[in-house]
């Protein structure tokens, strides 16, 4: 009986093995939104007058003052001070169904580690730029790959095909935090 059992549990171990990845697009490693309560329409009629700003008046009543801006960086900083991301005060929302899963799927390399044109450790990301020239997108939108043998790469603007075994675990980076970690078995150019 221990025997059959043990068999049993090989032979579904090897089959699963076995299987073809998951393909992901970047709309499925974004958790679907909870619907927000029905909020009761406001018509003219209902009886409720609209908030007005207190300073429409000859005085202003209370004692309020504006902020000053915030604090210039001093100069040169610029470079190593960490870009802020959408929803960075928060967790990232993650799909965690895709924990441990063996995944693939497509986008451009922000190069971490690298030595000539080899690269060990990236971000995946949906779009050419992200991470470098523009501000990062949120952190469900960042996968972090770790190559083991590392792949070379003729341009940071070419697309790649990346399967491997994602793993919800944030990673913070120089650049941005990546909500998904990704162990690749393959990291492969694509020809669009």
């Amino acid at each position: 009986m221990t025997l059959a059992l043990c068999t049993a549990l090989a032979l579904a171990g090897s089959v699963h093995a076995g299987d073809p990845p998951v393909v992901l697009n970047w709309g499925q490693l974004m958790p679907p939104l909870k619907a927000a309560p029905a909020k009761k329409p406001m018509t003219f009629f209902s009886g409720a007058s609209p908030a007005l700003p207190d300073d429409l008046g000859d005085e202003p009543e209370g004692d309020y003052v504006v902020p000053p801006p915030p604090p210039r960086p001093p100069e040169a900083k610029w470079m190593t001070m960490k870009r802020r991301q959408p929803g960075d005060d928060r967790p990232p929302r993650v799909v965690a169904e895709l924990d441990g899963k063996r995944v693939t799927i497509g986008g451009y390399v922000v190069p971490l580690d690298f030595e000539a044109t080899t690269i060990k450790e990236f971000l995946l990301v949906p779009f050419v730029g992200a991470c470098i020239h523009v501000p990062p997108p949120p952190s469900n939108q960042i996968v972090y790959v770790k190559a083991e043998n590392g792949f070379e790469i003729g341009s940071m603007f070419d697309p790649v095909t990346v399967t491997g075994t994602m793993k919800t675990v944030t990673a913070a980076t120089g650049l941005a935090d990546a909500g998904y970690s990704l162990d690749a078995e393959t990291v492969e150019l694509r020809t669009e």
